[in-house]
């Protein structure tokens, strides 16, 4: 038990690493990449993370994208900056909102937890695909929906511009993306920890 807890941790710290390779290499990405479609990968080892690790480490991992999410937005200030962190101020006015912390933890905390629950259904790859565009999807309609409702008058979104912002390019990407490493790498990864 003890040797289980001390491998699910020592993977989790390596979870934790990944992702904080995946941002930093991410934002070199962007500014030189030339298309444009700019996916985010970074839901991904959460989603992995709570498919190999359960529910209640995916929601930690899920925590940690909204952590690096948060400080991003507080040390880089883009003209959204001020969706994810309480720092920087909203357009128009002097002083940040404290739903920004809604927007970079929530959806985030609960992109770590319905994969979990998805795969526990179907283990196999059809499943670990499937867990991948719930994630993928949380994190697209739940962050998107957040900013309509909570600063949807000061970008002047529609509802229709919301609809179409979810099933945006960059999204369609994204759950691709999820969906082929999430479908190839969890099962390689639930043998290896079987061996152990």
């Amino acid at each position: 038990m003890k040797k289980s807890k001390a491998s699910d941790v020592a993977i989790l710290a390596i979870f934790i690493a990944i992702m904080v390779v995946v941002q930093l290499f991410s934002q070199f990405v962007i500014n030189v990449w030339p298309f444009p479609v700019k996916p985010t990968l970074l839901h991904v080892p959460v989603i992995i993370g709570s498919i190999v690790l359960g529910w209640r480490k995916g929601a930690f991992l899920g925590f940690i994208m909204g952590l690096i999410s948060f400080v991003n937005a507080t040390i880089v200030t883009t003209p959204t900056s001020f969706l994810f962190s309480p720092f920087q101020p909203v357009l128009g006015t002097q002083h940040g909102s404290a739903w920004a912390l809604i927007i970079a933890f929530v959806p985030r905390i609960l992109i770590g937890i319905f994969p979990y629950f998805v795969y526990k259904g179907m283990k196999n790859h059809f499943g670990a695909g499937l867990a991948a565009f719930v994630g993928t999807a949380t994190n697209t309609i739940l962050v998107l929906s957040a900013i309509f409702v909570f600063f949807g008058s000061v970008l002047n979104w529609s509802v229709g511009y919301l609809l179409s912002a979810i099933v945006a390019t960059n999204s369609l990407t994204e759950v691709i993306i999820a969906v082929v490493l999430t479908a190839a790498i969890v099962p390689a990864l639930e043998k290896s920890r079987n061996r152990f």
